[in-house]
């Protein structure tokens, strides 16, 4: 299985896409970086992707993620990974509740 393909929509001076990119980063994966500030028509082509106007604008494959926020949000929920390939779908997160003893029930 290849990996996605990972577009983040970006500026020069937008503290979210250093975020966003930072986060991609550490998980080791690789994006395209397209600077909208340098190109006019690249602003057009992610407003029309995304019927949004600000940045960063994250894309995996076909599925816009949304901007630094969403994808944080996913990550936290242990939903990033999966779309990203780094786990196996339907696997459950590391962080997921499991009973302790006292909550077994009666004893």
């Amino acid at each position: 299985m290849s990996s996605p393909r990972v577009v983040v929509y970006s500026t020069a001076m937008c503290p979210y896409c250093v975020r966003a990119k930072s986060l991609l980063q550490g998980k080791g994966v690789e994006y395209e970086e397209i600077r909208v500030d340098l190109d006019r028509d690249l602003m057009v082509e992610m407003m029309q992707r995304s019927n949004r106007r600000t940045v960063p604008q994250i894309f995996i494959d076909d599925l816009h993620v949304g901007g630094f926020d969403d994808m944080a949000q996913l990550d936290a929920y242990g939903k990033l990974d999966p779309l990203l390939g780094l786990a196996p779908h339907g696997e459950e997160p590391a962080f997921a509740h499991s009973p302790d003893a006292s909550e077994d029930g009666p004893t």
